[in-house]
């Protein structure tokens, strides 16, 4: 890569550099603050897609397109009735608005207006359900129903305007490029400001881009391309030369984040796309384990034309896709035994290619998975019961498995051998106090793989504790977001794939983080999106969209299809004609 001479003069750089090791933490602080008052604030606003009319004349709201009728204090709806079973039955909306009822293999039975149910069913407004006995009238909300729901809910932005948080986070990017331009000397790659630039010119893109769909919330854009830039600076600090590759790879994952959104708008097509996407993901994993060459114990890479990427990172969404079955599947048993059967599957590739890192990503995501379809805490201790024996297995088979663990919380006994990397990581830490030594002044980023497996220790040192750990805080909000999103989730779908999502990004930033300092075995996992990789960062803008998707707040999401502006006052589905 070319290198330009900058004429800068001899005071200005150390002014200019000096400036930012205090106000880039601020920047990222007011950043957090905004995003996260906007994301948490107030309550869950649920939408209302129906009700059901009960014998004492009250009326229970449907609130997802998937609703659970049953006895259960779980339910979506509780009937507390001796003669319904705890998970009764079924209510399944689809976007088009068409009601589906299914029996749940309920002891009492269901009827549809006074016929024993054998199979899911078309149910309209006004039909009569009933479980075990108890007489319940179905009412569909109409169009008009749903238009007044959507003037009345609160829009993101109206409080914390995105724009504003934008251009602080404008303001963070060019002054943390500054710092790494002016840091690198007279002679700096030209990559370095040109890269920034355009992450600029990407990031206004996006924002202009969910503008022009009537989308209002960007805040896990915000969030995530703040990060983003925090590993374009650690990438710039340690290996210039790869930056543009880094910026080729994030437009790529912006693409998929995109791409996946638009498809995840129907559930229908997700559905359909299930079983193909848990044949991807195992067809990865064995071409991987088959044809990769080991890479320092490991055979997680492969190279098709001298691309070199790890399959394991793409696979975290087909994991996903498949795992998050829509709820008339989620209580078929057989349909659960083949998921457990496409994790175990999944889980004993990574271990045979000595990812063990990755193996733990999975897992911990699996378990999240079938609790939340199964609901059955038996499942969870069975499941982890029998990772415990295969870890032994392990542990048995593989010596320099055990010796990681041996010197885990011993790092300072072995600081040139096991404790290697992790006394490195604390060292390079404390050197750079709260608020760093610069932006590419640090010595830590020379230590091999320091800008990937420990890249905590590469913030921390160059741009200051604070800032590691607000960029830990970062992807927290997020996942605190996603998991708060899940109980007004549209689908169960939505609510499942974001929970997992934000699962593999957590367990990767605590591996990567607690790793690295010795107060968890030290795995080699990457920091989402600090990390450097291509494969990474694609992969976590890709998991990415199922947060996205579960944001149900009006007009938040691009993943949610909202009605066009001139759309004439269509009759849904199951209305009345008064209703129309």
């Amino acid at each position: 890569m070319p290198q330009i001479a900058l004429p800068v003069p001899a005071w200005a750089a150390p002014a200019v550099t000096g400036f930012a090791r205090y106000a880039l933490p601020a920047l990222a602080l007011l950043i957090l603050l905004r995003c996260a008052v906007s994301m948490l604030s107030g309550g869950v606003e649920k939408e209302v897609w129906g009700w059901l009319t009960l014998p004492n004349g009250g009326r229970c709201e449907l609130t997802n397109w998937e609703n659970i009728v049953g006895r259960a204090g779980s339910s979506d709806v509780v009937l507390d009735y001796r003669t319904v079973s705890r998970t009764h039955a079924a209510l399944t909306r689809d976007p088009a608005g068409r009601w589906t009822v299914i029996d749940l293999r309920s002891k009492g039975g269901t009827l549809l207006r006074g016929k024993e149910l054998r199979e899911p069913s078309l149910v309209r407004s006004g039909d009569t359900l009933t479980f075990g006995g108890v007489n319940t009238v179905f009412v569909a909300s109409t169009l008009r129903d749903e238009e007044t729901q959507a003037e009345l809910r609160r829009r993101p932005g109206t409080r914390i305007h995105p724009g504003a948080t934008l251009i602080l986070l404008t303001a963070f990017i060019l002054l943390l490029g500054l710092e790494y331009t002016l840091n690198a000397g007279a002679e700096v790659s030209f990559a370095v400001p040109a890269v920034f630039l355009t992450l600029l010119l990407l990031v206004w893109s996006c924002y202009v881009i969910t503008r022009a769909l009537r989308r209002t919330g960007f805040e896990v854009e915000t969030l995530a391309f703040m990060l983003t830039a925090v590993g374009f600076g650690v990438c710039a600090g340690s290996d210039p030369d790869a930056l543009v590759k880094e910026l080729v790879c994030l437009t790529a994952g912006l693409a998929l984040y995109f791409a996946l959104g638009w498809y995840l708008r129907d559930l229908g097509r997700v559905k359909a796309l299930r079983a193909l996407m848990g044949a991807a993901g195992i067809g990865l994993l064995l071409v991987n384990l088959l044809t990769a060459g080991s890479i320092f114990g490991a055979k997680n890479w492969l190279s098709v034309g001298g691309i070199s990427f790890q399959p394991s990172e793409f696979v975290k969404i087909c994991f996903i896709f498949t795992g998050a079955a829509t709820l008339d599947r989620l209580y078929a048993r057989r349909n659960l035994v083949v998921f457990v059967c496409f994790a175990a599957a999944c889980v004993m590739c990574l271990a045979a290619m000595s990812d063990f890192g990755t193996a733990a990503v999975f897992f911990t995501a699996y378990i999240v998975i079938a609790f939340m379809r199964s609901g059955s805490f038996a499942t969870v201790l069975l499941s982890l019961a029998g990772t415990g024996f295969a870890a032994f297995i392990v542990i048995t088979a593989r010596p320099y498995v055990l010796a990681r663990f041996a010197t885990w919380g011993h790092a300072w006994d072995a600081p040139h051998d096991g404790g290697f990397q992790q006394v490195r990581t604390m060292a390079a830490a404390a050197s750079g106090g709260l608020f760093g030594l610069g932006g590419g002044k640090g010595w830590f980023h020379r230590v091999f793989a320091a800008d990937t497996d420990m890249v905590f220790g590469v913030v921390a040192e160059e741009l200051g504790l604070l800032m590691a750990v607000l960029a830990v805080a970062a992807l927290v909000i997020i996942a605190v977001f996603a998991v708060r999103s899940a109980g007004s989730a549209r689908s169960s779908f939505y609510a499942i794939a974001a929970c997992a999502a934000v699962t593999v990004l957590l367990t990767q930033l605590t591996l990567n983080v607690f790793g690295s300092v010795d107060i968890l075995p030290f795995t080699g996992v990457t920091f989402p999106l600090v990390s450097k990789g291509g494969s990474s960062l694609m992969a976590t803008w890709g998991l990415l969209a199922f947060v996205k998707a579960a944001d149900a707040r009006q007009n938040a999401s691009f993943a949610i299809r909202l009605r066009r502006r001139r759309e004439p006052r269509r009759k849904k589905a199951g209305e009345e004609d008064e209703d129309a």
